[in-house]
């Protein structure tokens, strides 16, 4: 017997209707969150931008790098145009800041860290982010934890982006020489891209200057003194940057050498 197609619309059209609604609408999400991801770093950054408090502190930081126009138009909401180069957001109490939405806390592969007698953190610019509530963890009290030696290593290409964890870097390097505990962190920073020599600004960070080194890192000298220094230990490698760097860092925990040290590569998507 054969259905006319209003029959046929009347009884099944509706439900057919409706799932390609429904499909299109998933079609579109895939394709406007494919987008999210792959057009410019925006919004990598905002992605990335968070540090977790720690077990003593209650509160976080947003760290939020300016690259582009989502980045530029949120700045406006937050700052008034007298503050644009401001580092910290300033209290305006008739100033209404918009409502921020947070998900996690989320584990992180970083925490791992902790768990090694000796590890070497590298961090590229922003991938700095996800180290800061490790460096936090140990400022409060390093004491529990296996962690014994900690190389940090940090590549930025200007030098104001080292005023991001300056503070904290110094506090860390302080710490440890009250304690009689140089060695437990050695800090490295590079800069990548300079005319010249340059410092971090501030009579204060002069710990830092005198760990600022110009260029990029010879990784397998590095790796190379590293494992000299730390005969049959295994070693964590942890790293958050560029793809590039990522491979270069897992290539060399991959070689032998002859001092008996173990490389166990980690990493933390960037992009």
């Amino acid at each position: 017997m054969a259905v006319s197609w209003r029959n046929w619309l009347a009884n099944e059209g509706v439900k057919h209707l409706c799932l390609l609604i429904w499909l299109s609408m998933n079609v579109l999400l895939f394709w406007k969150t494919f987008l999210l991801y792959n057009q410019g770093p925006e919004y990598h950054y905002l992605h990335q931008m968070l540090g977790c408090p720690t077990e003593t502190k209650a509160t976080f930081g947003v760290h939020l790098k300016i690259v582009g126009d989502w980045t530029e138009r949120f700045r406006d909401l937050l700052l008034p145009p007298s503050s644009q180069d401001s580092e910290i957001l300033p209290f305006i109490q008739s100033r209404n800041y918009p409502k921020l939405y947070i998900d996690g806390p989320f584990g992180s592969p970083f925490e791992e860290s902790l768990n090694y007698e000796v590890s070497l953190c590298v961090a590229g610019g922003i991938g700095v982010t996800p180290f800061a509530s490790i460096l936090n963890t140990l400022l409060d009290d390093w004491k529990p934890y296996k962690l014994r030696r900690l190389y940090f290593i940090w590549v930025c290409r200007d030098i104001q982006s080292f005023r991001w964890f300056a503070d904290l870097l110094c506090m860390l390097h302080n710490k440890f020489w009250q304690e009689n505990r140089p060695d437990y962190v050695n800090i490295q920073l590079y800069l990548s891209q300079t005319d010249g020599i340059q410092k971090i600004i501030g009579e204060k960070y002069h710990a830092l200057n005198s760990r600022l080194f110009i260029g990029r890192p010879r990784w397998k000298l590095l790796f190379d003194e590293i494992a000299k220094y730390n005969r049959g230990k295994t070693v964590g490698v942890f790293c958050c940057g560029p793809n590039s760097l990522s491979k270069t860092l897992h290539k060399l925990s991959n070689q032998n050498n002859s001092y008996g040290t173990r490389f166990e590569y980690n990493k933390e998507s960037f992009s």
